[in-house]
């Protein structure tokens, strides 16, 4: 049975000693290498003549142009090669176009059954107005799952790579005015009146895209724009009141998962002619088309943080 060492005991052994080194305490080589002075460099004279003289060569033979032949003679040979190899791409792509047909014929492979049936069937399987809303957000809503989650990755990127350390910051930092210009009270008013109508006329934009030109992409953009200028008039310090990196990460979070779910729910009760039980409601009402108008709202929800999120990164690497 082991006995419980003393503390002077202890220091004797290489477990000790091992732990000090690994903590860093204690350098096992500081005081048993010899460490000698280095000697100030001197080059010698031969030595700094050959160096010069070469340099003077590899100037002369490389960097020259002036009285380079071959140099010259590649130049002239390149800019010609150059402008040849541009005209015979003109050419070569006047050609495959003059194949094209002509536009408007209906035998294009663009009037096909696919356009056909987004045109004629659209607002009757999707309850949408807005035939474009309808496509992206229910014949194809899965890849629009894909472009908002590559936003997010994209942010999440950007995060990684420009956040900066909070540890080394000091408490100082978190002014304002290291990043901003001094208050401006112009921006600040005009901003304290734009602003709100911004934000409104981004969520008009989202709230009506099924009905209208619009939608969650350009009505977040508008809200990102928005947060933007009011970070701007009024600085970090206030807008983190109700925006931080965290409201970022559960808002596009809560806002993806849903998506998914209730996309992923859509398409396997949907397929084959399978009922889903969501109402579609009647075209041309705010409460209608399904789970368009949802959806809508979380892709808005995620490129308006994304936008301002991107700005906040490269702004000052934070919320």
């Amino acid at each position: 049975m082991s006995r419980l060492l003393s503390e002077e005991e202890y220091r004797k052994t290489k477990a000790f000693k091992i732990r000090r080194w690994y903590r860093g305490e204690k350098d096992p080589y500081i005081g048993r290498v010899e460490l000698k002075p280095q000697k100030p460099f001197a080059e010698d004279v031969k030595t700094m003549k050959q160096r010069v003289h070469d340099e003077a060569i590899l100037k002369r033979n490389i960097y020259d142009i002036e009285h380079n032949k071959k140099l010259q003679i590649f130049s002239k040979w390149y800019r010609a090669i150059s402008v040849v190899f541009v005209f015979t791409l003109i050419a070569i792509l006047l050609y495959v176009v003059s194949y094209l047909p002509p536009v408007g014929n209906a035998a294009n492979p663009d009037n096909n059954e696919v356009a056909t049936k987004y045109i004629e069937d659209g607002m009757k399987d999707t309850g949408a107005v807005n035939i474009v809303t309808g496509m992206i957000l229910d014949y194809r809503a899965f890849d629009t799952l894909g472009e908002s989650n590559v936003l997010f990755i994209a942010t999440c990127t950007v995060l990684i790579l420009l956040r900066a350390d909070n540890r080394s910051k000091q408490k100082e930092e978190e002014n304002d005015r290291l990043y901003e210009p001094k208050n401006d009270i112009i921006l600040q008013k005009v901003a304290f009146f734009l602003v709100p109508m911004i934000i409104i006329f981004g969520i008009y934009v989202i709230l009506n895209g099924h009905l209208s030109p619009g939608g969650g992409f350009s009505g977040g953009a508008i809200i990102g724009s928005g947060l933007i200028l009011y970070v701007n008039a009024f600085g970090f310090k206030k807008i983190e009141r109700f925006f931080t990196q965290k409201t970022y990460k559960w808002i596009c979070f809560v806002a993806l998962l849903f998506y998914c779910l209730a996309k992923t729910y859509s398409f396997y009760c949907g397929a084959h002619h399978l009922e889903t039980g969501i109402p579609l409601g009647t075209p041309g009402a705010i409460l209608s088309s399904g789970l368009i108008l949802p959806l809508n709202i979380c892709v808005g929800l995620v490129v308006a943080c994304t936008m301002y999120a991107f700005y906040a990164m490269f702004r000052k690497g934070g919320f």
